[in-house]
């Protein structure tokens, strides 16, 4: 499940450079050679500097032979401490989400659990979903494919890149003993698991955006491969930069009520101070509110968020 880097980085990066090796070679394939996020040729040979030759290898094998050639002829430029450690910190901040889902599933499903969607908005769409067949693409721990259990959908497959979430989905399943009613999948906007018209509606909640490394144009074509004529794309929680792409492509906006206002409610207090340290570490008067209120409520208002209230649809 995806989210785009805010224009200030809210959070406090816990990651080395090191850390990359916990992509799998598909996913860094994707990153590097696609250079997403940012990650440039030439940020990524001066990031290289100064770090273990086991890195350095696996990401050259990530490179197309022309890229090789650039990256080694770059990595051999010398380059100091300080601007090799420059770089490996925009890089490792390009790439704090990526990193997140496959690092630290469970502090990202310890915030995400108290992002509720709108109590109205899934009641809103059960004409759509009730007995249908749907795909939730960058699914995370599955907060809208449990979404669509609700409102019975038929079955939902859903689909999550990073293997972290994908297990604690996984497990969740097994928990509510919904096997049969949900098939989890790893995959991404690019390239659905999926046949060509085989679902009632695509949905993606939280994790589409118009940039081309989390759906674009690619995962648009994508979504409407997979669907039935006449289906729905449904896009719940957009992002607000999204919201004028969306519309010149032929979708259609709904926004519920904010009254009373909505706030991310963590499991408990121990854990909301953990969130607010990690993902808000660059907001202190995140915490020094949590801390005053002595409640795991966080308004998105403090935050300047626009919570999850809206969804954008087309159909097919």
């Amino acid at each position: 499940m995806l989210q785009a880097l805010p224009p200030v980085h809210w959070f406090i990066n816990p990651f080395q450079i090191e850390d990359l090796l916990v992509f799998d070679q598909q996913t860094l394939q994707l990153i590097l050679v696609q250079q997403r996020f940012g990650v440039t040729l030439h940020l990524l040979a001066q990031s290289c500097h100064h770090v273990s030759e086991t890195l350095v290898q696996q990401i050259a094998l990530c490179l197309s032979p022309v890229q090789q050639q650039q990256f080694w002829g770059e990595v051999r430029v010398p380059c100091t401490l300080h601007d090799a450690q420059r770089a490996q910190c925009t890089l490792l901040n390009a790439l704090f989400w990526e990193l997140i889902y496959w690092k630290m599933p469970e502090r990202y499903e310890e915030l995400t659990e108290g992002e509720a969607l709108h109590p109205a908005l899934f009641p809103s769409l059960e004409p759509l979903l009730r007995g249908k067949t749907v795909v939730d693409i960058g699914a995370g721990s599955g907060r809208a494919t449990f979404g669509c259990v609700g409102v019975q959908a038929a079955h939902i497959y859903a689909i999550e890149p990073s293997p972290g979430l994908l297990q604690l989905l996984r497990q969740k399943i097994t928990m509510e003993h919904v096997q049969d009613t949900i098939t989890a999948s790893q995959g991404c906007f690019e390239q659905l698991p999926l046949a060509d018209a085989s679902v009632d509606c695509s949905l993606a909640c939280s994790a589409f955006t118009a940039l081309e490394e989390q759906g674009g144009e690619v995962g648009l074509s994508e979504m409407k491969r997979v669907i039935k004529p006449g289906g729905h794309i449904l896009i719940l929680w957009p992002r607000t930069c999204d919201h004028t792409w969306f519309r010149d492509h032929g979708f259609h906006y709904v926004s519920f009520s904010q009254s009373p206002p909505m706030a991310i409610r963590f499991r408990s207090l121990s854990v909301a101070l953990q969130c607010a340290d990690l993902f808000y570490g660059n907001l202190p008067h995140v915490k020094a509110y949590l801390q005053t209120v002595q409640v795991p409520l966080l308004p998105f208002s403090l935050i300047g968020l626009n919570p999850p209230c809206d969804y954008f649809w087309l159909q097919v």
